[in-house]
Formats: C-alpha cells, sequence, structure tokens
C-alpha cells in the first residue's frame, strides 16, 4: 500500500467541509431509512405517498449498525497503524464490539453475516477467513454489509478511488466475500472519486473500475446504467426494471447485497447530482432502505458539499449528535464535527500532507473540543430553562462573532423564564434511555466529562439587544439533581472568558455542562448571545457509589448498570453493590478512554471461581490490563491482548467470602498495584503499552463477584 499512498491525489482546500457534508449525509440517510427498513415500494407509496423529508420525529436517534461500524472499524489505523493487516482489522471488531447485543444485527450463526464473522473471529478463525465464501458459504458471505460499513475508507482517500478500495476490501473481508467485498469495494471507490468528479456516470465509472469485470456485481451495474441511457427521466420504471431482474426473490439470504446495491446505483443516475432527489428516490424503492440511502447520502454529500444539504430539513433534526452502541460508552456520545475532524486527520496522514493552517488545530486537536468552526454545526448543543424546563430558544451555528477562528455558537430566545430564571445552553455529556425514542441497536454509555476536571469556554452578547446579561459555566449531576455553578460574571459586546473547576465527588454523574444565562436585576430584552471554545481539561478525581447508580431499563431485555458498558455476562445492582457472574467470562466498563496516568482502587468481595479482576487503561474487549484475584492464592498483573498473558504474580491469599480493597497505579509505562500502603506487584511493560483508556470489572471461568468503592483520580 506504500506506493499507493505517495500517489495519492493533492487534498482540496475544503477537504475538512466535505468530509463534514459526506458523514452527516451518511447520518441523514440512516435516519431517513430507519423507520420504513425493510418495507417494500408499494407500501411506502401506499402509506406516505411521495417522501420528501424525514418520516418520524424522534425524540433523540438512538445507535445504528451502519454508522457504528465506520467509526470504529477506521480506529483499526490509530491501533495498528496505516499499514494495518486484513487479521488486525477483526482484531478491531473484537475490540469495540459487545459481545452479541449492540453494534450489529445480532440475527444467529448462519443468518446475521456479521453475527456469524464475530464468532468466527472469537472462535480464533481469524480474518479474512472468518468471512469468507469458502469458510461461510456465497449465500451468507455476499450479504449486505460489505458496503453498508464501508463509507469512511472512501472519505479518508479523496480523489484515490483505488487506495479507497484498498482499504474496504481489507475491512469488507473480515466478514463477507465475492460480491459482498466488491459492493464495499465500489462504494468507497465512487465517494473518493466525488471529491474531484463532478460527473456522476464518472463517479460511478470509478467505482466500477475496482472491482472484477466478470463478477455479478458489476453485470447488474452495468445493466441498469444501459436502462438508465435508454430511459433517463422515469426512476419508477428503472425501479420496476430492477425489481424485476435484480430483486430479493433472484438472489438468497436475508438481505442480499444485489438488489440493494441496484438501487444505490438507481438513486445516483435519477438523482440529477440534487441531495434531496437522490435520497427520496432511494428511500421510495425501499428494501433495505437505512443502509441504501446512507450509502447514497455520503456519496452525494460529498458531491454537493454543505450548501447542496438543506439545513432545516436534514441537518436540524441531527443537531450534529450521533449516539453508538460500542462496548465503550465514552465512546458511544459522539458529535459529528469531531468524528470529521478524526476522519480528515487520517486522511492527511495517509496522503502525506499537513492540514492547511485555518483547519490545522481542528484537526491536530489543539482547538476547544466544541469549537463551531464548521459552517452551521452546533455540536448538539441544546437550551433548557434554568430549572429544567422547555423553552423557545434558537441554536445555530454563525459567523457574525467568534472568540478563535471565523465561528461560534448563536443563542437567541424571545424571552427569559418568568420568575427572574435562567436560560441553560449546555452539551448533554451523558445520556440515559429516556432521553431516546427506542432502544434501536441497544446504546449503553459512560460519561465524558467528570468531577475533578474542568469546563471553560468564552462568552459575549449583543448589548443593544440584551441588557444586563449575566453568565456562569455551570455542570449538572444526574444522580443528586445538583447543578454546580461557577462564577456568575457580566458579559458585554467582547469575549469574556469563564470556567468551573468541579470539585472532587463521590456519587455522581456529569449529564451536562454548558452556560447558565440570567438578567441582572434591572436587565431587560431578549436573549442575545455568543459561544466559543468550549473544552474540557484535566484529569479526573470522583468515586463511584453503586447505591446511587441505578438499573437504566430501556425494555426488559435491554437494562444498563448506569455509568457502565458491557462486553458478556450478567451485571445488576444488589444492597449498593455492582454484581456480576458468568458462564466462561464477563466485562465491564465505566469512564473515559482518554484516562491516561491515574490511581484506580476497588473493593473487591469474591463469591464464586478463581477469577476476581479490577481493569485499567481499558481501550475496548481485547486491549486492557487486569489486576485478578486468582486461583491458588494469587495475585496476576495481566495484558489483554486478544486473550489474558499474565506479566507478573505474586502470593496474595484470598478466599471466597472476603473483601479486598487494591489499588492500581499507572504512570507512563510503569503499572503498581497496592492493598493500602503496601506494595504488591510492579512492573514496567516495555512491549507497546497501553499509555490510556478507562477502567472495569471482570470475571472469567465461571466466577461470581461482587465491587464496591470504586475510586479514580489522575496523577
Amino acid at each position: 500500500m506504500q506506493n499507493e499512498k505517495s500517489r495519492t491525489a493533492q487534498i482540496q482546500c475544503d477537504y475538512l467541509e466535505r468530509v463534514y457534508a459526506g458523514w452527516l449525509g451518511k447520518i441523514i440517510g440512516v435516519r431517513y431509512g430507519a423507520p420504513i427498513e425493510g418495507w417494500m415500494y408499494e407500501r411506502i407509496r401506499k402509506t406516505y405517498g411521495k417522501l420528501d423529508g424525514y418520516v418520524s420525529a424522534y425524540k433523540t436517534f438512538a445507535a445504528d449498525d451502519d454508522t457504528n461500524g465506520p467509526m470504529f472499524f477506521l480506529r483499526a489505523i490509530d491501533d495498528y497503524g496505516l499499514d494495518a493487516t486484513v487479521e488486525q482489522m477483526g482484531l478491531t471488531w473484537l475490540n469495540y464490539a459487545p459481545y452479541e447485543h449492540g453494534f450489529y444485527w445480532w440475527g444467529g450463526y448462519g443468518k446475521s453475516t456479521e453475527h456469524t464473522a464475530y464468532l468466527n473471529l472469537r472462535s480464533g478463525i481469524p480474518a479474512p477467513r472468518s468471512g469468507s465464501v469458502e469458510q461461510n458459504g456465497e449465500e451468507v458471505a455476499e450479504q449486505i454489509g460489505g458496503q453498508i460499513f464501508i463509507d469512511v475508507w472512501g472519505l479518508i482517500a479523496p480523489g484515490n478511488p483505488k487506495l479507497a478500495a484498498e482499504y474496504a476490501g481489507k475491512m469488507a473481508s473480515v466478514s463477507h466475500g465475492g460480491n459482498g467485498i466488491y459492493g464495499g469495494q465500489f462504494i468507497a471507490a465512487c465517494i473518493a472519486a466525488a471529491f474531484t468528479q463532478t460527473n456522476m456516470e464518472k463517479i460511478i465509472a470509478a467505482g466500477l473500475s475496482v472491482i472484477p469485470g466478470d463478477c455479478e456485481y458489476r453485470r447488474m451495474a452495468d445493466a441498469v446504467i444501459a436502462f438508465w441511457k435508454k430511459s433517463p427521466c422515469d426512476w419508477e420504471e428503472a425501479f420496476r426494471y430492477v425489481r424485476d431482474n435484480f430483486g430479493y426473490d433472484k438472489y438468497p439470504g436475508n438481505c442480499h447485497i444485489i438488489p440493494n446495491s441496484a438501487v444505490i446505483i438507481l438513486s445516483l443516475l435519477y438523482g440529477s447530482d440534487s441531495f434531496d432527489n437522490a435520497l427520496n428516490i432511494c428511500n421510495m424503492c425501499g428494501w433495505d432502505t437505512d443502509c441504501n440511502v446512507a450509502n447514497v447520502g455520503t456519496v452525494m454529500g460529498v458531491l454537493v458539499g454543505l450548501d447542496g444539504i438543506d439545513y432545516n430539513r436534514w441537518r436540524a433534526p441531527i443537531n450534529d449528535f450521533l449516539a453508538a452502541s460500542s462496548v465503550m460508552g465514552s465512546m458511544n456520545i459522539m458529535d459529528i464535527p469531531a468524528n470529521a475532524a478524526y476522519i480528515a486527520g487520517l486522511g492527511y496522514k495517509l496522503a502525506g500532507e499537513k492540514p492547511p493552517k485555518e483547519t490545522a488545530d481542528i484537526i491536530g486537536g489543539k482547538a476547544a473540543r466544541f469549537h463551531f468552526e464548521l459552517p452551521g454545526s452546533t455540536h448538539a448543543f441544546m437550551a433548557l430553562t434554568q430549572s429544567g424546563g422547555e423553552i423557545d430558544c434558537r441554536i445555530s451555528g454563525s459567523d457574525e462573532r467568534a472568540a478563535t477562528g471565523k465561528r461560534s455558537l448563536k443563542i437567541v430566545a424571545p424571552r427569559f423564564p418568568r420568575g427572574g430564571g435562567g436560560v441553560r445552553v449546555f452539551h448533554r455529556t451523558y445520556y440515559e434511555s429516556n432521553d431516546f425514542s427506542d432502544s434501536r441497536y441497544d446504546p449503553g454509555y459512560s460519561p465524558i466529562l467528570y468531577p475533578g476536571q474542568t469546563v471553560s469556554c468564552r462568552v459575549c452578547c449583543d448589548t443593544s439587544v440584551s441588557q444586563g446579561l449575566r453568565a456562569s459555566v455551570y455542570v449538572l449531576d444526574s444522580n443528586s439533581g445538583e447543578l454546580i455553578e461557577g462564577d456568575v460574571t457580566e458579559i458585554g459586546e467582547g469575549f469574556t472568558a469563564l470556567s468551573l473547576s468541579i470539585p472532587p465527588m463521590d456519587g455522581a454523574c456529569i449529564r451536562q455542562a454548558g452556560v447558565i444565562f440570567r438578567q441582572a436585576a434591572g436587565g431587560s430584552g431578549p436573549l442575545c448571545a455568543w459561544i466559543d471554545d468550549f473544552g474540557f481539561s484535566g484529569g479526573p478525581d470522583y468515586g463511584i457509589d453503586f447505591s446511587k447508580e441505578h438499573m437504566d431499563v430501556w425494555h426488559n431485555l435491554h437494562k444498563e448498570v448506569s455509568q457502565f458498558t458491557w462486553l458478556k455476562g450478567i451485571w445488576y445492582l444488589e444492597g449498593g453493590i455492582l454484581n456480576g457472574s458468568c458462564a466462561d467470562f464477563g466485562e465491564a466498563y465505566t469512564g473515559d478512554v482518554n484516562f491516561r496516568d491515574y490511581s484506580f482502587t476497588a473493593t473487591i468481595k469474591p463469591k464464586l471461581g478463581q477469577w476476581h479482576g479490577m481493569n485499567f487503561r481499558v481501550q475496548g474487549a481485547v486491549r486492557s490490563y487486569a489486576v485478578v484475584l486468582a486461583g491458588d492464592g494469587k495475585l496476576i498483573l495481566m495484558k489483554n491482548e486478544n486473550g489474558y498473558r499474565a506479566l507478573c504474580r505474586t502470593n496474595y491469599p484470598w478466599e471466597n467470602g472476603g473483601s479486598y480493597r487494591l489499588t492500581v497505579q499507572a504512570r507512563g509505562d510503569e503499572l503498581a498495584v497496592f492493598d493500602g500502603d503496601r506494595e504488591l506487584l510492579r512492573y514496567i511493560d516495555a512491549d507497546s503499552p497501553y499509555l490510556g483508556g478507562a477502567i472495569g470489572v471482570s470475571i472469567h471461568d465461571g466466577s461470581r463477584c461482587h465491587y464496591a468503592d470504586l475510586r479514580v483520580k489522575q496523577f
């Protein structure tokens, strides 16, 4: 792949915005198609007539496999490098997906392609054999998943369809074979071509250039293109042709790639370079609507850019928020501009280029976490009254004022709440079931902000509109309902810096972080203000009190311990403690994957079995450390590299029914374990150490354990 990297086309100056537009297009397509997934054309036509926008108004759209896959599979590059092998891409699957819940459709071995591949990987069958026709047969290997998770490989290779297809082919082969891989390569190549081509026929030709000329995918594509050339105006006639010649009845399995790919190609050709037209046609055709419309949305988003995507119709309901359902809860709260910067950063790295000066800080992570620099971006900020009620308030990305860069977040409310209350403008730092309309793909969450950290921003107002305006930074603890507020400061035309250092706390769960705007005595007018450079800094200093946590019940089969996500096993609260048990292995995680050097203390109360662990620097299901109370009175420091291996051990008499309070300290590559002040183990990991990650608990080999008094403090 190295030679191909050197031939990557020079990246365009608007690359970051085009990535943002493409990724928005993907998310819009998923949300647009999800409510009618699996419907046939006739049912859609009879129910809705002509589609022209979202068909459901979600409170918040929950997670989806179409967006889970791209954002987490891309992390193979972070974890293993630009030349990540197919086998390492398979390990990326194992690292970020929970075991048989969330993330994918777990339809059964031999029925769901992803479920089949995941269990193959878990059983020691490496990629690409895990997804191959030879292992699983054509019916399983050629379902649709090879192309629905693949968009990001086109986004990181602008103008280079061949390179996009090479990456896409490697990742698709983890779970698919044959046409299942070719579809992924086609979609990725089309997306890459859309950065430099403006003619849709040429974009599709670039996609077809990277797959074999004699495969079924190519036969279908050539036929659809030929029909469009003969009859370029009537997409419904074209769909009848597709249904008659490439319909579901012609191919085996639950959701074969060929019929749905025919709909994608049809929609791109008949969409007439219009984002709206292409998505509407694709959704009207039916079948696997969320997947198909999402792939079309990425191609079209890159092609037309942000200006070609109607803001109020498509972007405003999303509000820059993306829910995910990986095994790592803090990674499941995503904002779309951050996704775009992450993707673009990999694109520049792959091309061997530096980002332009105007976007270098955003892509390099030096800008504030919420910088509002991408046109129209809101970073999922929202508004309530100070008491938590609904308020008429408009939040929008604005180029009218900025503390740094060119843009900020504008807040306009025609009136303040009656009774003198203020207006909260905030980012939600933790989500629960009542924030969503459904349990789609079973998400679970850990906070992205913790006691001990600092929240800061800059604010200003239009004094000709808002007289006597004051502001303060605040956070909300959802466990106690307490609102913790920084200094209240009068603000004016120039940007004023505000901050709040959250004190160390036990038993808290930070749910909101934002700014409270209020009028001083004698103040008048509506609210017209701006926020810029909103971010978090510092490290955690907090404890988890399980008597203050709860079971978050999404439905009868989806229940999460608040603040935790789980890989496998049974996890529930009992008498103010965390109870875990397993048949083979069970693990649960909390905290932020960005925690680095810290101490982690827990009380471990083993009940049954011979493995009772506390995990730290958790980067996923197959990347972490653990200190384990193990059989024969041992304490073992272990490293998980898709399987645990002992780093060092010591005698530590323990028994089921006892209670043991241990502390792990992780500083750089040096790891130590203590019982009180007594050092038990110390080890320097010089072999690709994990230098950051969340915390967790683990039980293996049929064990059962209670955990209490978890505490984390950054050095």
